[in-house]
C-alpha cells in the first residue's frame, strides 16, 4: 500500500518542494510532481534558480521519451504514461487520480486557509480508504539533542 506523508504548514510550497526534490534526487529517488500547469511552470523556474550550487535534473511529462526516461524528476499535470512510479509529490488541491500506483506519496499543504482546507479534505479521503498517514509539521521547531 502507498505510504502517504503530509507536509503541513508550509510557508512557501515551491521553495519547500525544491528542497524536498533536492533531497530525493541526492538519495537516488525518482519523483513525479503533480500540480496544475501554472504551478508546475513556477516550480520549473524555481528549480533552475533556487540554489547557486545545486541542480535538480527535471523535465515535463511531455518531453521526448529519451529525456523522460533519464530524468529523476518529472513534472506532470496527469499521472498517465509516466516513466516511473517511485515517489509522488502533490502540489495541487485535489486527490491525484492514480496516486495509489506509487510507492511513496507526499502531500505538500500550505499555511494559507484555502490550501489547509483542501489538505484536510484529502487527508479524510485517504484515511477513509484505510491508508496510514504520517504528518510532518513544517512550522514545528526541529527536535533532537545536540
Amino acid at each position: 500500500m502507498t505510504e502517504i506523508a503530509f507536509h503541513t504548514n508550509v510557508a512557501d510550497p515551491l521553495i519547500y518542494s525544491c528542497r524536498l526534490l533536492r533531497k530525493a534526487y541526492m538519495s537516488g529517488a525518482r519523483v513525479v510532481v503533480t500540480a496544475p500547469a501554472e504551478t508546475l511552470a513556477r516550480l520549473d523556474r524555481e528549480l533552475w534558480s533556487f540554489s547557486a550550487t545545486d541542480f535538480v535534473p527535471h523535465c515535463h511529462a511531455g518531453a521526448e521519451a529519451q529525456v523522460l526516461s533519464r530524468s529523476p524528476v518529472v513534472l506532470a499535470e496527469s499521472l498517465e504514461q509516466l516513466p516511473h512510479l517511485g515517489v509522488l509529490v502533490n502540489l495541487g488541491q485535489e486527490v491525484p487520480a492514480g496516486f495509489e500506483r506509487f510507492e511513496r506519496f507526499f502531500e505538500v499543504v500550505p499555511q494559507q486557509e484555502e490550501g489547509r482546507l483542501a489538505g484536510r479534505r484529502r487527508w479524510k479521503h485517504y484515511q477513509a480508504r484505510g491508508y496510514t498517514l504520517k504528518l510532518h509539521d513544517a512550522a514545528a521547531p526541529p527536535t533532537g539533542g545536540g
